[in-house]
Parts: C-alpha cells; structure tokens; sequence
C-alpha cells in the first residue's frame, strides 16, 4: 500500500512536469500542416486513467493554471481575456473574472474526470458478448474519424474546392478504422481500444466545454475581438469544433491508446485489477 501510493506521487508529480513543460514550450503542439494539434491535455487524461479522477481533476487544474499563466502574461491574441480572469476584469468588469475562471478552469479539471468513467464504460461494453455494443461503439468512433480525414483533407485543398476528394477519404478510413476496432475487440483488446475512446471523451470535453462557454458568456466581447459580427460567432465556433476538435479529438486518441497500452504493462488503471 505505501509502495502504491508514492508511485502515485512520483506519477502524479512527473505528469504535472510534462504539463508544465508542454504549456510553456513548443512542445505542448503538433504542427499538421494546417494547424498545430495541442496535445498539452494528454497527460491529463492519462493521470485521469492511471491515478484516477481525483489526482485527474488535480492534474486538469494545473492545466487551467497554465493556461491562465500563458493568457494573462504571454498573451497573444486578442481573445487570450476569455482564458484570463485578469484580462477579463479590464474588458467587461468583475463579472469577466468568474466567466473567464470558468472557461479556463471548469473544462480542464473535467478533462481529468470524464476520460475514467468514459475508459471503464467503453472496457465494459465491448468485453461484454453483445455484439450491437461494440459495433456501436466503434462504428461512432469511425464516423468521427471520418468526419475528421473530410475536414482536414477539405481544409488543406480548399483552393482547390475539391471536396470530393476528401469526403471519399474520409470514408474509406473510416470503415479500415471500423473494421480495426471490430477485429481487436474480436481479440478481446477490449482495454486497448478503450484507451483511444477515453482521449476521444478528454479532448472533445476540453473543446466543447471551452467553447460552449465562450458562445453562452462571451458572445459579444468574443465577436468584437474577433473582428465580426455578433452572429457570426456560432459559425467561427461550429468551425474550430469540426475541424480544430475533431483532428485534436483524433490525435488525442491515437497518443492516449499510444501510451496508455506502454503504461498498462507496468501500472493497470486504477481501480482495475485484471
């Protein structure tokens, strides 16, 4: 018992040092070509799954902190107020300091919380002998899959305006993910691919949840910074969640399962015993 909870120290210590590292250096992004993937909320949800969704929550403070550190003093965009009680104060008044602790905290500690329960339904479901769970299950993973190959692929030959292109790329990935996913969980993976829906359920928590909140407690003071139009909003949303999200949502799951099949060996998830 005293072994197991100083590795969960030492565990729980060495996650926030990446966290810290990846928040303040280059490390924290993937360059796509398009776009860089932040990938900061990796070890997140990988504390989440190995130290449980209270160390989770910690780990997912310390994210919100890094990211209030970085908008408030390294600020470099003009919406970095929604990140920053600080900035928020001077741009709407006392009320942007409990919208903005929101946005920068609230997402990030439940990016430590859900991914654990996401992780033990989804090993549930496809161990269990219905076979409808798991092609459910990974036929969902597969449409947004596909729905991610279709934005990038779109977003990377839009001069072009091919769009057919990318939609039948999509689709034939799609259904080799699909046909993957069915033949490992066949193989009783059941835990292995788990682990890809959990960091699917970290980063669409951290997307959705930050920009849900900016559209229902910034709309206006987000347009105006922005430069457009209080209606154009929702559509600058809708289009960082289809295609930002999604890829980040993607690559999310490809690290986590990546990872957190390596970490199985030494240490289970916690809470599990087989």
């Amino acid at each position: 018992m005293k072994n197991e909870k100083t590795y969960e120290l030492v565990l729980t210590a060495l996650f926030t040092a990446i966290i810290v590292i990846m928040a303040f250096t280059p490390l924290g992004y993937i360059p796509l070509v398009v776009i860089n993937a932040t990938v900061i909320h990796i070890p997140v949800i990988l504390g989440a799954l190995f130290l449980g969704p209270k160390k989770g929550a910690f780990l997912g403070f310390v994210f919100g902190l890094t990211s209030f550190i970085n908008n408030t003093f390294k600020a470099v965009t003009a919406s970095a107020f929604v990140f920053s009680p600080v900035l928020a104060a001077d741009v709407i008044g006392i009320s942007g300091v409990f919208k903005s602790m929101y946005i920068c905290f609230v997402p990030r500690i439940l990016v430590g919380v859900i991914p654990y329960f996401v992780y033990i339904l989804i090993r549930n479901l496809l161990k269990s002998r219905q076979a409808a769970w798991r092609y459910a299950i990974n036929g969902a993973v597969s449409v947004i899959f596909c729905i991610s190959v279709r934005a990038f692929l779109n977003n990377l030959l839009k001069e072009s305006g091919n769009t057919l292109a990318g939609t039948a790329a999509g689709i034939v990935l799609g259904a080799v993910l699909f046909l993957g996913l069915t033949a490992m969980g066949h193989k009783k993976a059941s835990a292995n691919v788990a682990f890809a829906y959990a960091g699917l359920a970290g980063a669409f928590t951290n997307t959705l949840f930050v920009m849900s909140g900016i559209f229902i407690l910034y709309k206006e003071a987000y347009a105006q910074a922005l430069g457009v139009a209080g209606d154009a909003v929702i559509d600058v949303i809708m289009g960082i969640i289809s295609f930002n999200g999604i890829v980040e949502a993607v690559v999310a799951a490809i690290l986590t399962a990546g990872v957190g099949i390596a970490l199985a060996q030494i240490k289970p998830v916690k809470g599990l015993k087989d």
